[in-house]
């Protein structure tokens, strides 16, 4: 059976931003050596881009670096890796304007990963994750998961190898300066998953009384300032199952390294996150499909939004608060979740038909709103998906021409790397996801 045919892809790149790149030339040759109140981060973190890092590199556990000294005049090469961004996967997306330099022979296709793409979904192919770097994060999570929080029980081990997380943050952050900011956004993502999977889904999760276990868990990521009397109580309890004992360890490490502004706003979208969790719980209590219209407002609430947030914190600089806070970046950074989260639903489609339970994902909701076949609820789900694509690009490039700022620059292809590498972990992960026999 094939597939009906779908309007070719518009550009990654809409025409403004190419303008934009002689803007930003002009306006970083003004301001070289005054990038500190954009880039520079908290104590700890480097105020300009560092290459990204590589297994080459990873020969011990080495400290987030020291930032420089206050007023120190930026490496004339720190500047221009700002003016033609970083060099890994996934940046091509929201590139300001084209190299001049010899460029390396191209990555292999993506067909040459494992998986294959959903057809018709709009998508930037992006290179393999390098492999020395997967196995280190990957070996370092695994003993976080099993020495520092207990994670899961010996009969979950094949459950979490095969999720690839390693692989998953190597590929969404092309630009971090060394493992340790890596696994600052792998551990925040595998505590995630425990919560999701402990409280909501797979291992044992429900609807019922998730409000009580979200709300207690959230206090490890935003702590609970009371009485002497109950203090105690309430720390006993982030060590109550795998879910807390996550996400406190997981934020121990990330506001060490973050600082006051950007821990917050993470907590922020966690607090979003969970009202999402609460939505859908609440239609899974009352056995209720939504419209369409409100399962993307729920899915605009339960999606990544929480991983892309913190591209800075894991590229060691700061977006400072009032860049982040804009509504122009907020919308990006929210198209940039939902698109995301739509390739979720589309990849891991099959997967939740075959489990217990009735599961909503765009797919299934459209088809039962909107009275189409399951291939055909399919397909306009990947409509559905590719017009948020296009809506975040062109957004993420008005944003890039209205605020000539470098770290606004290098945040907005922080989140497009981020876009690309979720879609490719997704295609590739086969141990997880199958497509549907829809072509």
């Amino acid at each position: 059976m094939t597939a009906p045919e779908l309007p070719p892809p518009r550009s990654s790149l809409p025409e403004a931003a190419s303008r934009f790149g002689a803007h930003l030339l002009a306006s970083a040759a003004a301001h070289a050596l005054d990038v500190e109140g954009v880039t520079g981060g908290p104590p700890g973190t480097p105020s300009l881009p560092a290459p990204p890092v590589t297994s080459a590199s990873v020969l011990a556990p080495r400290p987030l670096p020291a930032a420089p000294a206050a007023g120190a005049p930026a490496p004339s090469a720190g500047l221009e890796r700002i003016l033609r961004g970083p060099s890994g996967l996934g940046t091509a997306g929201l590139r300001l304007f084209p190299r001049d330099e010899p460029q390396a022979p191209p990555s292999p296709p993506a067909a040459a990963a494992e998986g294959r793409p959903v057809p018709g979904l709009y998508h930037h192919t992006v290179p393999e994750p390098d492999p020395g770097l997967v196995e280190e994060v990957s070996r370092r999570i695994k003993a976080w998961a099993l020495d520092e929080v207990s994670l899961y029980p010996e009969d979950w081990e094949e459950q979490f190898d095969g999720f690839s997380v390693g692989r998953y943050m190597v590929g969404c952050h092309p630009d971090a300066p060394t493992v340790d900011h890596l696994m600052l956004a792998t551990r925040l993502m595998v505590a995630e998953n425990a919560v999701d999977d402990c409280y909501c889904e797979d291992h044992g999760g429900s609807p019922v009384g998730l409000g009580e276990r979200l709300l207690l868990a959230h206090t490890a990521l935003d702590p609970l300032y009371t009485t002497e009397e109950y203090r105690p109580q309430w720390a006993e309890s982030l060590h109550a199952d795998a879910p807390r004992r996550a996400y406190r360890s997981a934020m121990e490490y990330f506001v060490r390294a973050a600082s006051a502004s950007q821990a917050d706003r993470f907590r922020h979208d966690m607090a979003r996150l969970h009202m999402g969790y609460l939505a859908e719980a609440a239609w899974a209590q009352l056995d209720h499909v939504p419209e369409v219209w409100e399962y993307l407002a729920m899915r605009q609430f339960n999606n990544f939004r929480p991983c892309p947030t913190i591209t800075d914190t894991v590229g060691g600089y700061e977006l400072p608060a009032d860049l982040h806070a804009q509504a122009g970046m907020q919308k990006v950074i929210a198209l940039a979740g939902n698109a995301t989260t739509i390739v979720n639903d589309l990849y891991s489609y099959t997967k939740e038909l075959d489990a217990p339970g009735h599961h909503l994902n765009l797919p299934v909701v459209i088809a039962e709103r909107e009275g189409l076949s399951e291939r055909d609820a399919y397909l306009k789900s990947i409509e559905v998906h590719n017009d948020l694509m296009h809506d975040f690009e062109r957004e993420a490039a008005a944003l890039a021409e209205a605020c000539p700022a470098p770290g606004v620059h290098r945040f907005l292809r922080g989140v497009a790397a981020w876009v690309d590498g979720n879609h490719h972990w997704h295609q590739s992960n086969t141990y997880r996801y199958t497509l549907p026999d829809f072509w």
